[in-house]
């Protein structure tokens, strides 16, 4: 084989820009405000079932209560205010990137978390740091730039 013929199909990370728009605010701030919502409900989802499962040893117990039963409740407790901690702790993130979308101003470009990847071809004599750097730039869902090697 030829040296000149070699050649690798090589697959590269696409950074995804945006130009920040009022529409793009605004559906940013829906998204996280959308989030926001699924994580009250997994938190009132979490005290339902915390508190079901206390009752249920409860019930089920004498009282006063056996050490294993109030262990086992301690048990629950310590579990659904791990996750409750968890649970707000995403919560103050979003919280946080709301406030950020807040502050952008209008076409200011930022970096999207999109995952996109695509192929290259890379040769003998290439320069891989600039045919790995690609990215698009999107306003209001169109593209308005390519930029780097393709």
């Amino acid at each position: 084989m030829e040296d000149a013929n070699m050649s690798l199909l090589i697959k590269r990370p696409i950074t995804v820009r945006v130009i920040v728009t009022t529409r793009w605010k605004e559906d940013a701030q829906q998204q996280l405000q959308a989030q926001l919502q699924q994580l009250d409900a997994q938190l009132q989802q979490l005290e339902m079932q915390g508190q079901r499962a206390i009752a249920e040893i409860q019930k089920q117990s004498i009282i006063p209560l056996s050490s294993q039963a109030a262990q086992q409740i301690e048990n629950i407790q310590v579990q659904v205010n791990q996750k409750r901690a968890e649970i707000l702790e995403r919560k103050n993130q979003f919280l946080q990137q709301i406030q950020q979308v807040q502050l952008l101003e209008i076409d200011q470009e930022v970096v999207q978390n999109v995952q996109l990847e695509s192929f290259f071809r890379l040769e003998k004599g290439d320069n891989i740091v600039n045919k790995m750097n690609v990215e698009i730039v999107i306003k209001d869902n169109i593209v308005e730039d390519i930029r780097g090697e393709i």
